[in-house]
């Protein structure tokens, strides 16, 4: 999607805001001894509350309205019976539609006792995050928003999965550009449009490198089997910069 006028704006941030109130509230109710099923049904009704629709329901008829990922899924966890337990790591990835309209976030938290290497891997995923949303502006490469992820990334000692790419949003949960790599690629040539809509969202690992299937069709995990976070924004790409829309108010 390009946005073209103010009416357009608005709408995108509504859902915006709604799937960022989402995913906050599910993050502040999650505590050990919770299942992944009865986060995601907070999830549910807030998002129903607000006349939203979850978008991998919607798109993919995903079996839930939310997304919810722990310790070794990385993406695309159905959430089910799995009991939250002290010390997890819990990705939570909310998406949905509102007027027609579609915004995705994600964000990954941990419950307490947190082990140091891992709090430092959350805080420089939400960092990496940040570092890509900066390369966001009307008529910049698209490649350089993985340049910059992948220097921040090496600088650190991290790695970055390969092939869980940002992706054009808007209209669609997933439109054009389809694939928008979080990592170096020299192959990647196409400059960002004037009103463009995107989601940025490196997956930063500890030595994980690709994203791999599971047997139930869904959820995906870390090859080789590393500790993964994942931090995503839905933005606009502006003459001024990005505006980040998936923010709670």
């Amino acid at each position: 999607m390009t946005i073209t006028n103010q009416d357009e704006l608005d709408g995108l941030k509504d859902i915006g805001r709604i799937v960022a109130n989402t995913m906050q509230s599910m993050a502040r109710a999650m505590e050990p001894g919770m299942t992944t099923r009865e986060l995601d049904q907070i999830g549910r009704a807030l998002l129903e509350r607000e006349g939203a629709v979850s978008a991998p329901q919607s798109t993919y008829d995903f079996p839930a309205a939310t997304c919810i990922s722990v310790n070794e899924e990385i993406a695309h966890g159905i959430p089910g019976d799995r009991v939250i337990a002290p010390g997890d790591l819990v990705n939570i990835d909310v998406s949905a539609s509102k007027n027609g309209y579609f915004a995705d976030t994600g964000a990954t938290y941990r419950t307490a006792p947190v082990r140091p290497s891992l709090d430092r891997l959350c805080r420089d995923g939400r960092r990496a995050m940040q570092i890509g949303i900066a390369q966001v502006g009307s008529g910049r490469p698209l490649a350089g928003i993985g340049r910059a992820i992948g220097r921040f990334a090496a600088g650190r000692g991290y790695t970055l999965i390969r092939n869980l790419a940002s992706h054009g949003v808007g209209r669609a949960l997933h439109e054009y550009p389809e694939e928008i790599p979080t990592w170096p690629s020299r192959s990647e040539k196409r400059r960002i449009d004037k009103g463009l809509v995107l989601t940025v969202e490196p997956f930063l690992s500890a030595g994980g490198l690709w994203a791999v299937e599971g047997d139930d069709g869904w959820t995906l995990y870390s090859q080789p089997s590393a500790p993964v976070v994942q931090y995503e924004h839905t933005v606009v790409a502006t003459d001024r910069g990005a505006i980040t829309v998936t923010l709670p108010g």
